[in-house]
């Protein structure tokens, strides 16, 4: 068995190569753990969050419970306005169960 529970991009948004937003397309994720024999067996939706939008200034990093307000290594930012992304909550996230057929 595996599971994995990641921050999902919404499919409308563009990723970036690096990964360095923290998100990740749940396709992406679903497909990484096919091509190494899982199969996807179940889903949970206990995590959605849909008033995250994954365009945050930070990335995931932004929203709570980290609530970044500068980049990392930077000090906080003083005059940065939580308030809108203290509202989100934390990010909508994907939840996958995956099993590897028996050989």
């Amino acid at each position: 068995m595996l599971g994995v529970v990641d921050h999902r991009l919404p499919a409308k948004s563009a990723a970036d190569a690096d990964l360095s937003t923290g998100y990740i397309y749940e396709s992406t994720v679903i497909q990484l753990a096919e091509n190494a024999g899982f199969v996807l067996e179940a889903a949970s939706e206990v995590n959605r969050n849909a008033a995250d939008t994954a365009d945050h200034p930070y990335g995931v990093s932004t929203l709570k419970p980290t609530g970044l307000s500068a980049p990392f290594g930077s000090k906080p930012d003083p005059d940065f306005g939580r308030a809108p992304y203290d509202a989100i909550g934390e990010s909508d996230r994907c939840m996958l169960r995956f099993r590897k057929p028996e050989s």
